[in-house]
C-alpha cells in the first residue's frame, strides 16, 4: 500500500483539546514543532487520522490544515537541525 507524506498543522485555543489532538497525532506521525506533525500514512490511516481529528476539534473555534507533499518535495525538505527523515510509526500486533 502506497504511503503519502502529509504535514498536519493546527491552532486550537483550548489547552485540553490541543493536548488531546497532539496525543492522537502521535499515533500517525512525528511532531516537528508542538502544533506541526509530519505523517507518513497510507490511505486508510489518513482516513482514520482525519476522523479522529474531527472528533476532537470544534470546527468553529479550531483550525487544522493538511499539506500533501509529493516525493520530490519531501526530498527537498530542509531543516536547520540537519536532514531529518520522517519515520513510520511502529505498529505492534499482539
Amino acid at each position: 500500500m502506497a504511503r503519502q507524506f502529509v504535514v498536519v498543522t493546527y491552532d486550537l485555543p483550548d489547552d485540553q483539546r490541543r493536548n488531546k489532538l497532539h496525543k492522537a497525532l502521535l499515533n500517525y506521525g512525528t511532531p516537528v514543532q508542538y502544533s506541526v506533525f509530519e505523517c507518513l500514512v497510507d490511505d486508510q490511516e489518513l482516513v482514520r487520522l482525519k476522523k479522529q481529528v474531527k472528533r476532537i476539534i470544534k470546527p468553529r473555534l479550531d483550525h487544522v490544515r493538511y499539506y500533501y507533499l509529493c516525493g520530490a518535495c519531501v526530498k527537498r525538505i530542509e531543516s536547520t537541525l540537519g536532514r531529518e527523515i520522517a519515520h513510520e510509526v511502529e505498529t505492534i500486533v499482539v
